[in-house]
């Protein structure tokens, strides 16, 4: 009788250590690295529109 109450109180103890609640998953946040544009970038656009404008004024001279 012994053997089975203390089989009883084994098996409820080692119930009790796996009735562990939800853990959440760890997940690393996600890195996003974005390129910069060159500082050319910024200087072509106006370059090619006083290219525009410039061709435009003598096509019509």
């Amino acid at each position: 009788m012994k053997k089975l109450a203390l089989a009883a109180v084994l098996t409820v103890v080692a119930t009790g250590a796996f009735a562990g609640g939800y853990v959440q998953p760890v997940i690393d946040p996600i890195i996003v690295v974005e390129d910069t544009s060159s500082s050319a970038g910024g200087i072509l656009v106006p370059i090619l529109a006083l290219i525009l404008i410039a061709a435009a004024v003598a096509a019509n001279n």
